[in-house]
Protein backbone atom coordinates (compact mmCIF):
# COMPACT_ATOMS: atom_id res chain seq x y z
CA UNK A 1 0.00 0.00 0.00
CA UNK A 2 1.38 3.43 -1.28
CA UNK A 3 2.47 5.74 1.46
CA UNK A 4 2.27 3.41 4.77
CA UNK A 5 4.40 0.59 5.94
CA UNK A 6 1.35 -1.49 7.27
CA UNK A 7 3.52 -3.92 8.56
CA UNK A 8 2.97 -2.40 12.30
CA UNK A 9 -0.40 -3.07 12.10
CA UNK A 10 -0.08 -6.83 11.88
CA UNK A 11 -1.47 -8.11 15.32
CA UNK A 12 -2.41 -4.49 16.47
CA UNK A 13 -6.17 -3.63 17.89
CA UNK A 14 -8.04 -1.07 15.50
CA UNK A 15 -11.32 0.47 16.73
CA UNK A 16 -13.44 2.52 14.04
CA UNK A 17 -16.32 4.06 15.57
CA UNK A 18 -19.09 4.87 12.51
CA UNK A 19 -16.68 1.74 10.27
CA UNK A 20 -19.86 -0.28 8.86
CA UNK A 21 -20.13 1.68 5.94
CA UNK A 22 -18.04 4.69 3.21
CA UNK A 23 -14.48 5.58 4.43
CA UNK A 24 -15.02 4.40 7.93
CA UNK A 25 -15.50 0.67 6.42
CA UNK A 26 -12.50 0.81 3.83
CA UNK A 27 -10.21 1.70 6.70
CA UNK A 28 -11.50 -1.40 8.84
CA UNK A 29 -10.71 -2.89 5.58
CA UNK A 30 -7.42 -2.20 4.63
CA UNK A 31 -6.09 -2.42 8.41
CA UNK A 32 -7.67 -6.06 8.27
CA UNK A 33 -6.13 -6.57 5.54
CA UNK A 34 -2.84 -5.73 7.46
CA UNK A 35 -3.18 -8.12 9.69
CA UNK A 36 -5.20 -6.12 12.38
CA UNK A 37 -7.34 -7.11 14.89
CA UNK A 38 -10.35 -4.67 14.22
CA UNK A 39 -13.45 -3.65 16.15
CA UNK A 40 -16.29 -1.72 14.37
CA UNK A 41 -18.74 0.44 16.26
CA UNK A 42 -21.94 1.85 15.14
CA UNK A 43 -25.29 2.27 15.91
CA UNK A 44 -27.23 0.38 12.82
CA UNK A 45 -26.80 -3.53 14.19
CA UNK A 46 -27.57 -4.78 10.82
CA UNK A 47 -25.17 -2.47 9.14
CA UNK A 48 -22.68 -3.47 11.34
CA UNK A 49 -23.54 -7.35 11.09
CA UNK A 50 -23.07 -7.14 7.06
CA UNK A 51 -19.78 -5.11 7.62
CA UNK A 52 -18.32 -8.32 10.06
CA UNK A 53 -19.51 -10.60 8.43
CA UNK A 54 -17.21 -9.07 5.05
CA UNK A 55 -14.48 -8.36 7.34
CA UNK A 56 -14.44 -11.44 9.76
CA UNK A 57 -14.88 -8.07 12.32
CA UNK A 58 -15.70 -7.62 15.81
CA UNK A 59 -18.74 -5.32 16.30
CA UNK A 60 -19.89 -3.53 19.18
CA UNK A 61 -23.43 -1.60 19.12
CA UNK A 62 -22.77 2.29 20.48
CA UNK A 63 -24.28 5.62 19.77
CA UNK A 64 -21.44 7.45 20.34
CA UNK A 65 -23.32 10.89 20.45
CA UNK A 66 -24.38 9.54 23.62
CA UNK A 67 -21.85 9.55 26.23
CA UNK A 68 -23.00 7.01 28.69
CA UNK A 69 -23.17 4.55 25.75
CA UNK A 70 -19.54 5.54 24.61
CA UNK A 71 -18.18 5.58 27.87
CA UNK A 72 -19.02 1.55 28.49
CA UNK A 73 -18.24 0.85 24.73
CA UNK A 74 -14.95 2.38 25.37
CA UNK A 75 -14.24 0.33 28.41
CA UNK A 76 -15.52 -2.97 27.04
CA UNK A 77 -12.68 -3.02 24.17
CA UNK A 78 -9.90 -2.48 27.26
CA UNK A 79 -6.17 -1.75 25.44
CA UNK A 80 -6.32 -0.50 22.04
CA UNK A 81 -3.58 0.67 19.40
CA UNK A 82 -5.67 2.65 17.07
CA UNK A 83 -9.26 4.64 17.62
CA UNK A 84 -10.69 6.03 14.16
CA UNK A 85 -13.18 8.20 14.82
CA UNK A 86 -15.73 9.05 11.20
CA UNK A 87 -18.27 10.48 13.36
CA UNK A 88 -20.18 14.31 12.57
CA UNK A 89 -22.62 15.34 10.62
CA UNK A 90 -22.58 17.94 7.83
CA UNK A 91 -24.70 20.77 6.43
CA UNK A 92 -24.72 23.10 3.76
CA UNK A 93 -26.21 26.71 4.00
CA UNK A 94 -24.22 30.25 5.54
CA UNK A 95 -25.00 31.38 8.94
CA UNK A 96 -27.84 33.02 8.21
CA UNK A 97 -29.74 29.99 6.58
CA UNK A 98 -28.43 27.89 8.95
CA UNK A 99 -31.20 27.71 12.21
CA UNK A 100 -30.08 27.59 15.60
CA UNK A 101 -31.25 23.76 16.00
CA UNK A 102 -28.84 22.75 12.97
CA UNK A 103 -25.67 24.75 14.22
CA UNK A 104 -26.61 23.05 17.54
CA UNK A 105 -26.64 19.67 16.05
CA UNK A 106 -23.85 20.08 13.98
CA UNK A 107 -21.05 21.31 16.45
CA UNK A 108 -22.50 18.62 19.35
CA UNK A 109 -22.66 15.69 16.42
CA UNK A 110 -19.03 16.90 15.27
CA UNK A 111 -16.92 18.63 17.93
CA UNK A 112 -18.57 18.02 21.58
CA UNK A 113 -18.75 14.22 20.61
CA UNK A 114 -15.20 13.82 19.03
CA UNK A 115 -13.97 15.58 21.91
CA UNK A 116 -15.50 13.07 24.30
CA UNK A 117 -14.17 10.26 22.00
CA UNK A 118 -10.67 12.05 22.68
CA UNK A 119 -11.11 12.06 26.57
CA UNK A 120 -11.72 8.76 26.24
CA UNK A 121 -9.42 7.42 23.89
CA UNK A 122 -6.66 8.89 26.47
CA UNK A 123 -7.40 6.00 28.73
CA UNK A 124 -8.15 3.35 26.48
CA UNK A 125 -5.05 3.89 24.12
CA UNK A 126 -1.95 1.59 24.77
CA UNK A 127 1.36 3.12 24.76
CA UNK A 128 2.38 4.14 21.11
CA UNK A 129 -1.15 4.66 20.49
CA UNK A 130 -3.26 6.75 17.92
CA UNK A 131 -6.63 8.50 18.01
CA UNK A 132 -7.49 10.21 14.17
CA UNK A 133 -10.35 12.20 13.89
CA UNK A 134 -12.59 13.01 10.75
CA UNK A 135 -12.63 16.64 9.70
CA UNK A 136 -13.39 17.85 6.17
CA UNK A 137 -12.61 20.45 3.61
CA UNK A 138 -13.91 21.98 0.37
CA UNK A 139 -16.16 24.39 1.03
CA UNK A 140 -16.11 28.54 3.16
CA UNK A 141 -18.05 29.82 6.16
CA UNK A 142 -20.94 31.54 4.33
CA UNK A 143 -21.31 27.58 2.32
CA UNK A 144 -21.45 24.95 4.84
CA UNK A 145 -21.23 27.38 8.02
CA UNK A 146 -22.27 24.70 10.81
CA UNK A 147 -19.72 22.45 9.23
CA UNK A 148 -17.18 24.83 8.88
CA UNK A 149 -17.01 26.09 12.31
CA UNK A 150 -17.18 22.31 13.89
CA UNK A 151 -13.88 21.39 11.77
CA UNK A 152 -12.21 24.46 12.56
CA UNK A 153 -13.38 23.05 15.77
CA UNK A 154 -12.03 19.36 15.17
CA UNK A 155 -8.56 21.13 14.08
CA UNK A 156 -8.13 22.46 17.94
CA UNK A 157 -9.21 19.45 19.19
CA UNK A 158 -6.36 17.52 17.00
CA UNK A 159 -3.39 19.90 18.19
CA UNK A 160 -4.74 20.50 22.04
CA UNK A 161 -5.02 16.94 22.58
CA UNK A 162 -1.84 16.01 20.80
CA UNK A 163 0.21 18.08 22.84
CA UNK A 164 -1.77 16.54 26.43
CA UNK A 165 -1.15 12.98 25.18
CA UNK A 166 2.27 12.75 24.33
CA UNK A 167 5.01 11.40 24.32
CA UNK A 168 2.79 8.22 24.32
CA UNK A 169 -0.44 8.82 22.37
CA UNK A 170 -0.50 10.57 18.96
CA UNK A 171 -3.58 12.46 17.63
CA UNK A 172 -4.27 13.31 14.12
CA UNK A 173 -7.32 13.96 11.69
CA UNK A 174 -8.25 13.48 8.16
CA UNK A 175 -10.06 16.22 5.92
CA UNK A 176 -11.65 14.35 3.06
CA UNK A 177 -13.97 17.14 0.90
CA UNK A 178 -17.68 16.20 -0.93
CA UNK A 179 -17.59 12.82 -2.45
CA UNK A 180 -21.24 12.18 -3.84
CA UNK A 181 -23.02 8.75 -3.23
CA UNK A 182 -19.47 7.23 -1.93
CA UNK A 183 -20.58 8.42 1.20
CA UNK A 184 -23.70 8.14 3.45
CA UNK A 185 -24.30 11.61 3.72
CA UNK A 186 -26.05 12.13 0.39
CA UNK A 187 -28.17 9.19 0.48
CA UNK A 188 -31.83 10.85 0.82
CA UNK A 189 -30.63 13.16 -1.98
CA UNK A 190 -32.39 11.97 -6.02
CA UNK A 191 -30.15 10.27 -7.92
CA UNK A 192 -29.80 12.14 -10.73
CA UNK A 193 -29.06 15.52 -8.53
CA UNK A 194 -26.48 14.09 -6.90
CA UNK A 195 -24.81 13.00 -10.61
CA UNK A 196 -25.07 16.59 -11.53
CA UNK A 197 -23.57 17.53 -8.26
CA UNK A 198 -21.22 15.25 -8.57
CA UNK A 199 -19.85 16.19 -12.20
CA UNK A 200 -20.33 20.03 -10.86
CA UNK A 201 -17.97 19.41 -7.84
CA UNK A 202 -15.07 17.18 -10.26
CA UNK A 203 -15.09 20.10 -12.60
CA UNK A 204 -13.99 22.53 -9.96
CA UNK A 205 -11.06 20.12 -8.63
CA UNK A 206 -8.07 20.70 -10.11
CA UNK A 207 -7.29 16.41 -10.73
CA UNK A 208 -10.95 16.48 -12.33
CA UNK A 209 -12.66 14.12 -10.51
CA UNK A 210 -13.80 13.40 -6.62
CA UNK A 211 -12.36 10.69 -4.51
CA UNK A 212 -12.57 6.98 -3.73
CA UNK A 213 -13.22 5.79 -0.54
CA UNK A 214 -10.17 4.02 -1.02
CA UNK A 215 -8.15 6.44 -1.25
CA UNK A 216 -8.89 8.35 1.57
CA UNK A 217 -8.82 5.62 3.60
CA UNK A 218 -4.97 5.48 3.00
CA UNK A 219 -4.87 8.58 4.78
CA UNK A 220 -6.13 7.60 8.16
CA UNK A 221 -3.77 4.42 7.38
CA UNK A 222 -0.66 6.18 6.93
CA UNK A 223 -1.37 8.44 10.29
CA UNK A 224 -1.82 5.03 12.09
CA UNK A 225 1.51 3.67 11.00
CA UNK A 226 4.00 6.76 10.67
CA UNK A 227 4.80 7.42 14.43
CA UNK A 228 6.40 11.00 13.97
CA UNK A 229 3.15 12.61 12.25
CA UNK A 230 1.53 14.00 15.36
CA UNK A 231 -1.11 17.20 15.91
CA UNK A 232 -2.13 17.21 12.28
CA UNK A 233 -5.14 17.96 10.06
CA UNK A 234 -4.27 16.34 6.57
CA UNK A 235 -6.67 17.55 3.99
CA UNK A 236 -7.45 14.62 1.21
CA UNK A 237 -9.44 16.85 -1.45
CA UNK A 238 -7.62 16.67 -4.69
CA UNK A 239 -6.72 20.46 -4.92
CA UNK A 240 -10.22 21.58 -4.33
CA UNK A 241 -9.14 24.96 -2.05
CA UNK A 242 -6.75 26.40 -4.45
CA UNK A 243 -9.59 27.00 -6.67
CA UNK A 244 -11.84 29.08 -3.51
Amino acid sequence: MSGADTRTLAGRTVVVIGGSSGIGFEVATQVAEAGAEVTIMGRDEARLATAADKLGARTRRVDAHDEAELDAAMSDVGSVDHIVSMVGDSTAGGFLQTTPETMRHVLNSKFLTNWAIGRYAARALANGGSVTFTSGTGGRPHEIAATYVANLGIGALVQGLAREMAPHHRVNAVAPTFMGGATSFWRDVPAEQLHEQEQQFAGAVPLGRIATPGEVARAYVLLMTNQFITGQVVAVDGGIMLAK
